[in-house]
């Protein structure tokens, strides 16, 4: 297939590109700055600025664009940036399809399990209603700008989990005090925190390409875990304690509302549309994510399901 890729070049999308790739597909990656070679097309999401040529003859759009949710104080302005990240280039996809007389036939476009707010208990499903809170909210009108695709295209919005990787991602500061022995769960760590590691990721999306699957699709992997769970896992697979707690409390003075949303909330996410679909997931337990994550996994090599 021919992919164009939106956000190729984070820690997901490089991992997706390159099992893309090694797959046999061509991937053209949409860029912000001057192309610097063949398979790189510039746009401007903000302004609504994409040639829609730029998909002719392409079998499949992905979505990965967004600013990064955890690495900045959520001030009003950020908290805007965050949704028009999302929503505005989500769109300027979506109306370049509309463009062509033959669009893509599949859009698969990124969503978040923080679509369902804070759950607590519940086991969410993909026909769990949305939550509340700014995350839900960003994650309801990302939702919303991907079903703009034209008629015909198959659209398939993935509300993807934690994603465990050995750098960086959702677990970059925690990973190395875990490692350090002075790590240790968030709050009281009875939160559930769905969670999928990176080659996991890579390979749910090349299965959904490659599927007849449309519409919300839970990645994570079909353990659940809360973050005391979690941590400890971690913690043993590097032959470390985890004991050093920080309470909720903490946490908000110094985070404030990303503290509540991003980190103390719960999503009790069952991947059941995958699991139906015959997915197979390389870590699908807790104690191998965290072997693979330590760096002891003899079944992955390098980062992004053996695709450093």
């Amino acid at each position: 297939m021919r992919i164009v890729m939106a956000g190729a070049s984070g820690l997901i999308g490089k991992s997706m590109s390159a099992t893309f790739r090694n797959t046999g597909h061509d991937v053209v990656s949409l860029v912000r700055r001057d192309p610097r070679r063949a398979a790189e097309v510039r746009w401007n999401p903000a302004a609504g600025e994409l040639d829609p040529q730029a998909l002719a003859g392409a079998d499949a759009v992905v979505n990965l664009s967004g600013a990064g949710i955890g690495d900045r104080p959520w001030t009003r302005r950020r908290v805007e940036e965050l949704f028009r990240s999302r929503v505005d280039s989500t769109h300027t996809l979506t109306r370049a399809m509309q463009q062509l007389d033959s669009p893509p036939h599949v859009l698969l476009s990124q969503s978040g399990s923080n679509y369902y707010g804070d759950a607590e208990n519940t086991v969410l499903r993909e026909d769990a209603p949305r939550g509340s809170g700014t995350l839900a909210a960003i994650c309801g009108e990302w939702e919303d700008a991907a079903a703009t695709a034209p008629p015909g295209v198959r659209v398939v919005v993935t509300r993807t989990g934690v994603v465990l990787s050995r750098k960086g991602g959702a677990l970059g500061r925690l990973l190395p005090l875990i490692r350090l022995g002075v790590g240790g769960p968030l709050g009281n760590g009875r939160q559930y925190w769905p969670w999928i590691t990176l080659p996991d990721v890579s390979a749910a999306f090349l299965f959904l390409l490659e599927s007849g699957i449309s519409g919300p699709v839970n990645l994570c992997a079909p353990e659940d875990a809360d973050v005391n769970a979690l941590v400890g896992a971690l913690a043993r697979a590097v032959h470390r304690p985890a004991a050093l707690r920080v309470p909720a409390p903490v946490l908000r003075l110094v985070m404030r509302g990303l503290a509540d949303e991003l980190l103390l909330s719960s999503q009790r996410m069952e991947p059941a549309v995958l699991q139906a679909a015959g997915f197979e997931w390389q870590h699908p337990t807790l104690s191998q994510a965290a072997q693979w994550v330590a760096g002891k996994d003899k079944v992955a090599g390098r980062e992004g399901a053996g695709l450093g």
